[in-house]
């Protein structure tokens, strides 16, 4: 009957959203290539590689949980994401410092992770998430 009107979805925010999506899927991807590669490394290495792997994979996983309400505008979700895409960044800039070869697939990850935390705070697209105090408040309230 009276529902609130609520705004359409920015475009920025639906890429970001699959962004986020891929970001995930594909962390998740690069974490399991990565942990697999410990058989591939010296002995002593072999602990940080695993380590790495697996906090790629977690952190990958993490994010695609989410991600759907990273679309319905939630602030929770976006400070989530930005802590968990931090986290990201930066066990992949640990993966591109400690190779010795250069890695393009965790440089386009990066990028992409930066471009996403950049999106979801930077305005247009950081009006459309509600703030975190609003969260827990009922849509409509019942008056007599």
């Amino acid at each position: 009957m009276n529902e609130p009107i609520r705004a359409s979805r920015p475009i920025v925010i639906t890429i970001a959203v699959v962004l986020v999506y891929l970001s995930g899927l594909t962390s998740t991807g690069l974490g399991i290539l990565i942990l697999l590669s410990r058989y591939q490394v010296a002995i002593d290495q072999v602990l940080l590689v695993s380590l790495l792997g697996a906090g790629i994979i977690l952190f990958g996983l993490l994010t695609v949980a989410v991600a759907s309400s990273l679309s319905r505008g939630s602030g929770l979700s976006r400070l989530l994401v930005t802590i968990y895409l931090g986290v990201q960044i930066t066990l992949h800039l640990t993966t591109i410092i400690t190779t010795d070869v250069w890695d393009w697939y965790a440089a386009v990850q990066l990028a992409l992770e930066i471009f996403v935390v950049a999106v979801v705070w930077l305005p247009p697209a950081s009006r459309y998430f509600r703030p975190m105090r609003e969260a827990h408040t009922p849509d409509m309230v019942i008056q007599r």
